[in-house]
């Protein structure tokens, strides 16, 4: 893929970006459990212009550990600061909630608490342990932190066996000063390969585009997630939350995701979700590669 120019964009959004305003029975149906649990669910923290699209076909992803996070991603819509006590009933509201919804498939994630001892691992390993005892026959699939590359850890949450195991390198490492200034994209590779080579797990991660990177960037992301024995992908158009957050540079079109999509499949991924609108838990439970592999 060539290079682009990469300048500041004002311009509207593309019509392929442009997505209704959530609606219908189903999308009620799990608002009306999710504010009733008081859990928290990234859909909505995150403002994923999905929400209307999975909330209505009965999926979406829960959020633990609360709504506030201790970094301060320049892409992330999420708070930042120092979260309340740990709710150790979160568990508990999330699993219930997951049941409610009937979910076959479920996805969690959290906010990072870097300032707590495990980083969260231990309610992380409970809400696992929980949603498993509630659902038994879901698949269940947790999108981490990297608990700041502490093996021990990752050892509390990787011994729970998620069947999928999922943590986004996010962005192109030219770029993570600016806009994932408190990570480090090796220590996200690490984590994921140490999740393959200790555990067997089977591994997922996510790029977004759009950020200032250059398709030649993207694609040796893409070899370094495959060196790190990655199994999954999904690649989807960053869309600025606030003024505040870091500026869209580009509105990536339809067939260069496609393009990646190939490459990455090329490259030897079992799957690749690769669209504007794709987000980590996008379309999660749908590829039959996803279990049959």
């Amino acid at each position: 893929m060539s290079e682009v120019t990469q300048t500041p964009l004002k311009s509207k959004r593309p019509a392929w970006l442009k997505v209704g305003l959530p609606s219908g029975e189903g999308y009620r149906k799990i608002k009306s459990i999710v504010d009733s649990n008081r859990v928290h669910t990234v859909c909505q923290e995150a403002r994923c212009p999905n929400i209307g699209e999975c909330w209505a076909c009965g999926t979406g992803t829960f959020m633990i550990l609360g709504d506030t996070c201790s970094r301060a991603c320049r892409f992330c819509a999420v708070k930042t600061g120092k979260s309340m006590a740990i709710d150790h009933d979160e568990p508990r509201r999330v699993a219930e909630s997951a049941k409610l919804m009937a979910l076959k498939h479920v996805v969690i994630t959290s906010v990072n608490r870097d300032y707590l001892p495990d980083g969260g691992a231990g309610i992380w390993a409970e809400t696992i342990r929980q949603v498993r005892e509630a659902l038994p026959e879901a698949t269940l699939e947790v999108l981490i932190p990297d608990f700041e590359g502490r093996t021990e850890d990752l050892d509390t949450v990787f011994k729970e066996q998620p069947d999928i195991l999922n943590h986004n390198i996010e962005t192109v490492p030219r770029l993570y000063p600016a806009v994932r200034p408190q990570a480090i994209f090796e220590r996200s590779l690490e984590v994921l390969a140490y999740a393959k080579n200790r555990y067997g797990l089977k591994t997922k991660s996510g790029l977004m585009v759009g950020l200032g990177e250059q398709p030649r960037e993207v694609q040796e992301a893409m070899q370094q997630l495959k060196a790190a024995q990655c199994d999954l992908l999904t690649i989807g158009q960053y869309l600025q939350p606030t003024p505040a957050h870091a500026d869209v540079e580009r509105f990536v079109t339809p067939n260069e995701f496609e393009r990646y999509r190939t490459y990455g499949l090329e490259l030897g991924f079992l799957h690749v979700e690769s669209a504007p609108l794709v987000r980590s838990s996008y379309h999660a439970a749908m590829p039959k590669s996803h279990n049959n592999s």
